[in-house]
Parts: C-alpha cells; structure tokens; sequence
C-alpha cells in the first residue's frame, strides 16, 4: 500500500492541529477535548445509535419509554463540531497513532474480535461499539492521557440479563440520513486501514471524500488533461473501492454464519450500497462487473453455497446410505440457515432488499448445483431414489422449504429448486436404467443360488401349501414391487418407467433360467426321479411368478404379453419333458393291449395304471391351472393310444371270446377314467367311449350292433367306416352281409346327426388314430359283390 498513499503520507498523516503559540500543556487538553467529542460525534451519526433516526431496534420496555430507561441513565449529548473544524474525522486526527500502534504493540482490538452487538443495548450505550471504546483508550494510552480523564470516557452499563426482556426487531426505514462527509478525507493508506478494520461507515464517508476531491480536481485540469497526479488518485480510488467491495462481499457471505458479529455491520454495507446506487455513473465510483446491489446479492448466493459445501458428506465405503444421510442434514441446515435470515438478519436491512426472498433464491440456484454434483457421485439405485425422494418431496415439503417456522414469510415464495432444463428427466432415466441393471443382477444372482444350493447338492425341493416350490418367485415379486413402490412415492410416471423396465429385463429371464437348469443339472447327473420333480417345481415357481406380474397389466400391458408369453412357451417345454417321460414308460404296455395275452393277462394294465397312478401323484403336487392342461394333455394321450390298438387289426376274438374283450375293455376303462377325474381331467368327453365300444363289441348278436351305433356317432362324430371295420374285425365280425349293413348303418346315423351338430365342437379323436389296412381281400369286398360267387347262386 506504500504505492496507494502517494503524495498524501506526508503533511496528510500528521495531526492536522494548529498549536496558536500555546503551550505542550494546553495544546494536550485542546487534543483531549476534541477526540471525546470525535468519538461521540461518530456515534450519535451511527445507524445503531438509539438517537440515530434511521434505527428502529428497541426493546419493548424502550417503546414505553421514549426518553430511554430511568434505569440506565443517558450520557448528556455532545456539542458537534462546526462544519470546518479541523477535527471533522476523529481517525484524521491519529494517523500517527495507527503507524505507532503497529510499533508499540498496543493492543487496538479489531470488531472481527469484539463481543457481537447485544439485541438489548440500552439508550443510554452510545451503540458505536466497544471497537471504539477500546480504540479511543489505546489513543489515550498513546498520547499520554492520565486515569482520571479514562475514567470520565463513556462505558456501556452493565447489563442485567436476567431483567431483559426477548427484543423485538422492526425493519430499518428505508430512506436516511448521511453522515457528513470530511471536506479533507484520510489518507489511501488510512481509507484502507479503515476497511480492514471493517469500520466501513467511516471508510465510507472519506471515500465519498477523496472521490469528491477527485472530481474537483478533474473539473479543474479538465477531461482532456489529466496530471499524473490525478490519474494516480484515480488508480486510488479504484484500488479503495476494490477494497470495500471485496469487504462487503466478505462481510455479507458471512454473515448468515456469524449473524450477532455482522449484524451492526451489515447496517453500515446496505446504507452505502444505498449511496454508492444513488452516486452510480458518477467519475470516480467503480466498484467492479455489476452494480452494487447485484455485488451483495452474488454474496449471499457465495455464503449459500459455503454452506451447502459444508455439509458433511460420508464416502460411499464409510455409508452404505452416505447420500440420504446428507440430504437429511443438508435439509436441516437449509431451515436453521433460513431461520436465522428471518429471525435476526433482515432486520439489517431496508425493505427494498428483500432478504428473505434474495437468500431463499439463491438457496434454489445453489441446491440445483450442488445437485447436480452429487447425481454425478450417485451410482446405486438407493442412492439415485434418495435424490429424486429429496428433489420431489421433501425439499418442497414440511421438513424444509415448507417448515413451520419458516411462515408465513415463505407463502409468498417458490418452494421447488432451481435446476438445469432436463435434468429431473435424465436423473430419472438414470434412475429406470439403473433399476433394470440391478434386476438383471438380482435374476443372476437367482441361477447361481438354485445351482449351489439346489442343483449341485441335489437337494429335493421344498413344499409350500402341498405343492412343490421354489421361493425365487416371491424375491422377484418383491424386487419389482418394491421398486415400483418406492418409484410411486417420486412420480407416478416414473413407477410405469420402472415396472416396464424390470419387465423387460424379465421376459429375458424364463430362457435363461431353463438352459441354465438343463445344463447344470445334466452336469450334476440329477437322477430322473429328482429330475422330475425340479421339473413339477419350475413348472409351479414360474406360474406364480406369472401371476404376480398380471397385477401390471393395466399399467404395462405390452411389457406382460410379453413376459407371459415366455413364460408359458417355458411351461410347455417343461410340461412336454414331463408328457415324453410318461408316454415313453407306458409306450410299451400299451401296445400290449387289445392282444391275446392281454386278454388272457392282467400285468401288462396293471403296470399301465401304476404307471398312470404314479404320474397322479406328482400331478397333486403340481400347481393349477397348468395342472389340469398337462393332466387332461395325457388323458387324451391314454385314450387315444388304448383305443388306438384296436386300429391295428393285430387280433380278432373268436369262440365268443368278444364277450371277455368287451367286459375287460369296460372295466379298465373305468378304472382310468376314474383316475383321470381324480387328477381333475378337463376332458370328460372321452369317458363314455369305453362304453360305446364294448356295448358294440359284447353283442352277443351281431344284427344288434346296428341299434347300438347312434350313442357312438352322437359322442364322436369323427368316426368313420374305417375305424369301425377294425372295432369290428377285433370283435370277430371280418366280413359279410351283416357287417356291411352295419357300416351302411352308421353312415345313415351320421348324415342324421351332421344337421343337428354343434357349430364349433371340433372334439377329434378318432381322427387323430391311424388305422391299419386290413390284409385280407375279402374283407372289405360289398355283400352284393359276394353273392355272385356263393354255390347257391
């Protein structure tokens, strides 16, 4: 600052006092009387002075008191002195005090030290501080001044605390007063001194001063001349103004941090922000980019965004849930900050500033930042659930912007967060991506479960409700329902978003699991007992999971079609393993039937319909619906297969052994019909065929076989000539009159029956059974073709 003070740190920094031909002694007292009436002038002009008129902070006992409290007796007012004495600022006077104050050492106590300003001064504590106080006792130490005159200084009474009582704050008006400026300001060096010492009111009036100096001396030499002198005090003038912004702004970020310190202060930072508006464009005046107003206002958004950045903040490695724990403090911080703006700051300021309103916007426009960086820290879905829960819901709600204690100033005011065009909709993106990745994660980590504690130990399945089952179905439920809950909470949009994502993830799923399942159990030689029953398990698991997820369908339709259709395509794959098994074990009693041992022995059925009887009691632990599909699947397969023998033309009963046939035929076939029923078989349509073959084939004779047609045609009208020739061959009638009559009957009985059949009824059964060509010639030769070659003709 040597370069600052120029040519003005000689004559300037001595005490501008004329001695008149007095002598020491009275020169002294001359220079004692006048920095009394200095100190007391500065504090009667002070904002906070309770006789200043721009002060509106009193007690409620001081409003019923208007000439102060008899208790706490008022100093008598000083004389101010005339508007050219030589003493106009008492800190002119001690320039040489302050270069002797850095020498000695005296002890000159900066206001960054002093005891905050109390909310119950007296009327009778001249409110200029104890900054100077103790600055006036350590000019007297240094000017030789005796006890007895420190003693007639004036000192705030000691205040009875538990006598005081709760202030009440008004606003400060917002027109004043200003303090007269000095006709000869200080020096730079002194302006700067002030600055630092943040006695801003004073700093301010001799910059006011050397400004107007400036102007008069650039009227003088004119705008074209301009003397090295002028533009080194311009320079000043800059690097000053640098300064008092710099304070301001320091003053103002701090403020909502240290609100009792700064709050005498902050009167001083709006009345000359008030005046350097009122002097804007005026020579001499720059503060820097912006206005004054907007120089405060970026201060505040500074202090907001210290204070935010304080917030103490766990690593992910330290917290699991590290981001909801500092969005709850974060909150917290938001309303106590915000409590103190409205409970103590405002009151500093005239109404034009609108403090509430200035730090609730720049809380929004710090929030949206600092969001912003802590989305770019966020990575699990906890994590980006916590922000979007904050950003939604709770910064608008009652625990923040929405607080009580924040009415009714915050009525008037947005409660949502200043945040980037676009960037609640990406957060959500990330959100349903992330939410889809980890149930791709979660349907993994399912396979490698069942494989380590199912599969490779060969562990046989679990039962729940009399049914084998699995519980990977209720965890996926639970992970979709959970994210759907949770997502419901932020958006309703955003939960159709995430239930459609993890339904897409999940169609991927029944394919995966089942190579899975076929490889890594084939690799763990399951046997083929335990092999059916993981098969009866998957097959129950994966209908429930399907089940769960038609709770969707209203909100993701296209997302379960999806999904249901690979699961049933998977169903029908493990059902069919199941189907191939059962028809491979009974295939070969099968074919034994309609034959002359299996008329003649019963092993070959009994070991069909303990066969059958073993495939229903793994049915009863098979899940419906799927139960009576597979079930009536293999109903079907057991009638057709049984009768289909018949087809083959492999045996024809002779010596009236039709009878026997007829009586087994009826009685095997109730004893699987009642197995099928039992199994809860959907296709009772097949149960009266064992009877309408065996009433047929039993006819002890054969004329009454035409009367017995019409109950077959009418319970399967897909018969044809063909399949009754061979029911016919198998019970003994190969050729003849007789026999073709009857076949010329059954198709009269099926004309009669065509008209009257059920649109729709696409029932097949004798369709679907191959019928083998009879090798004999004449079997199937027309009675009228016979008759040319009986002997009698």
């Amino acid at each position: 600052m040597a370069e600052m003070e120029g040519p003005r740190s000689g004559d300037e920094d001595r005490l501008s006092i004329k001695s008149g031909g007095k002598t020491p002694k009275e020169k002294l007292g001359m220079l004692k009387k006048t920095l009394r009436e200095s100190l007391r002038r500065v504090g009667e002009k002070s904002p906070l002075s309770p006789t200043s008129k721009g002060s509106k902070v009193r007690r409620k006992s001081d409003m019923g008191a208007p000439n102060g409290d008899p208790g706490h007796p008022q100093a008598p007012p000083s004389p101010s002195p005339s508007a050219g004495s030589p003493m106009a600022s008492p800190l002119k006077s001690i320039g040489g005090f302050l270069k002797k104050k850095e020498e000695d050492g005296t002890d000159c106590s900066s206001p960054t030290t002093q005891k905050p300003l109390s909310h119950s001064r007296t009327r009778s504590d001249p409110t200029f501080g104890d900054s100077f106080l103790k600055r006036g006792a350590s000019i007297r130490r240094s000017l030789g001044l005796s006890k007895k005159d420190k003693e007639k200084t004036l000192v705030p009474v000691e205040e009875k605390k538990e006598e005081e009582p709760e202030p009440v704050w008004e606003e400060i008006e917002e027109s004043y007063a200003l303090p007269e400026i000095p006709l000869t300001p200080l020096s730079v060096m002194q302006i700067n001194k002030l600055i630092d010492m943040e006695v801003l009111e004073e700093a301010h009036l001799n910059l006011l001063s050397l400004r107007q100096e400036f102007q008069q001396e650039r009227q003088q030499c004119g705008e074209d001349d301009s003397p090295v002198d002028l533009v080194k005090k311009e320079k000043d003038l800059n690097l000053l103004y640098g300064d008092l912004r710099d304070k301001v702004k320091a003053l103002v970020r701090d403020s909502n941090s240290l609100p009792s310190r700064n709050k005498g202060l902050l009167v001083h930072v709006a009345r000359i922000i008030q005046e350097e508006e009122k002097r804007e464009g005026d020579p001499g005046g720059v503060a820097g980019p912006g206005g004054w107003r907007d120089i405060w206002r970026e201060a505040v958004g500074e202090g907001v965004r210290a204070k935010l950045a304080s917030v103490h903040l766990d690593g992910r490695e330290q917290n699991t849930s590290w981001l909801a724990v500092h969005l709850g403090i974060l909150g917290k911080a938001i309303v106590e900050d915000l409590e103190v703006v409205k409970r103590d700051l405002r009151w500093s300021y005239p109404p034009s500033f609108n403090v509430f309103s200035t730090y609730v916007r720049s809380y929004h426009t710090a929030v949206g930042q600092h969001l912003k960086k802590l989305d770019q820290q966020a990575t699990e879905l906890r994590d980006l659930y916590a922000l979007l829960d904050w950003i939604i819901n709770r910064y608008k709600s009652e625990k923040i912007m929405g607080s009580p204690s924040l009415l009714p100033e915050m009525e008037c005011e947005s409660a949502a967060p200043c945040l980037e065009d676009g960037f609640l909709e990406q957060l959500k993106e990330k959100y349903c991506r992330r939410a889809q990745e980890d149930m791709r994660s979660s349907l993994d980590k399912i396979i490698e479960i069942e494989d380590e504690e199912i599969w490779r130990v060969r562990k046989t399945p679990e039962m729940d409700e009399d049914f084998l089952n699995s519980q990977f179905p209720m965890d996926i439920w639970t992970k979709v329902k959970g994210n759907a809950v949770n997502s419901r909470t932020v958006d309703a949009h955003l939960e159709v978003k995430v239930v459609s994502s993890c339904l897409e993830e999940l169609k991927h799923f029944p394919k995966r699991f089942e190579s899975a399942f076929r490889r890594l159990c084939s690799a763990a030689d399951v046997p083929p007992p335990l092999w059916t029953e993981y098969q009866i398990t998957y097959i129950n698991s994966f209908t429930v999971l399907k089940q769960h997820m038609e709770g969707y369908r209203d909100s993701c339709p296209a997302q379960v079609d999806q999904f249901s259709k690979e699961v049933n395509c998977l169903l029908v794959r493990l059902g069919q393993g199941l189907e191939d098994q059962y028809k491979d074990t009974v295939k070969p009693y099968l074919r034994r039937m309609m034959t002359r041992k299996w008329l003649t022995n019963d092993d070959d059925f009994q070991q069909l319909y303990s066969r059958t009887e073993k495939l229903s009691q793994q049915c009863a632990l098979m899940r419906p619906p799927f139960v009576q599909t597979f079930v009536s699947r293999l109903h079907y397969h057991m009638v057709k297969e049984y009768f289909g023998q018949l087809m083959k033309n492999n045996y024809s009963c002779k010596n009236r052994k039709h009878e026997k046939a007829a009586g087994k035929i009826r009685e095997q076939c109730d004893e699987l019909t009642q197995l099928f029923t039992d199994m809860k078989s959907t296709h009772e349509w097949l149960h009266p065929l064992g009877d309408d073959l065996s009433d047929i084939i039993g006819q002890k004779n054969k004329r009454d076989i035409k009367n017995h047609l019409r109950p077959l045609v009418e319970h399967f009208p897909d018969i044809s000539k063909k399949h009754l020739s061979a029911v016919l061959y198998f019970r003994g009638l190969v050729r003849g009159r007789e026999r073709q009559l009857i076949l010329q009957r059954l198709a009269e009985a099926k004309r009669n029956l065509g008209a009257g059949r059920v649109q729709g009824d696409d029932r097949v059964l004798f369709a679907d059974m191959q019928v083998t060509v009879n090798t004999d010639c004449l079997s199937d030769l027309p009675f009228s073709c016979l008759t040319f070659i009986l002997p009698d003709n």
